[in-house]
């Protein structure tokens, strides 16, 4: 199991526990992390995943693909460490991962 911390604005944070393979996502939906509304199941087709990556931990993630940046272009609170969790998928290397869910998703 992989355990990844998710942080609230108001400094709340959360940490779960996931298995390898699945995306943040579905563990985030699966633990009920308030504010990952993940409006369409994981397809890449909204940024209702988004979170805010640790700017320590952003090297260790895939490379993002051409749809999760159109996806991206259209989401609020974006940063240059933004990213939708449905894109990333658990791996041993990022237990520990830390990520910050975004003052809204719509």
């Amino acid at each position: 199991m992989v355990k990844i911390t998710f942080a609230q604005l108001d400094g709340v944070e959360q940490t779960i526990e996931s298995r390898i393979g699945h995306s943040v996502m579905q563990a985030a939906v699966a633990e009920d992390v308030p504010g990952i509304l993940a409006e369409c199941g994981g397809a890449c087709a909204c940024a209702t995943c988004h979170v805010v990556v640790d700017p320590d931990w952003a090297d260790s993630l895939s490379t993002m693909e051409d749809g999760e940046k159109m996806m991206l272009d259209g989401a609020k609170h974006v940063t240059k460490y933004s990213r939708l969790s449905c894109q990333i998928i658990i791996s041993e290397e990022l237990d520990g991962l830390k990520l910050t869910v975004p003052e809204s998703q719509i």
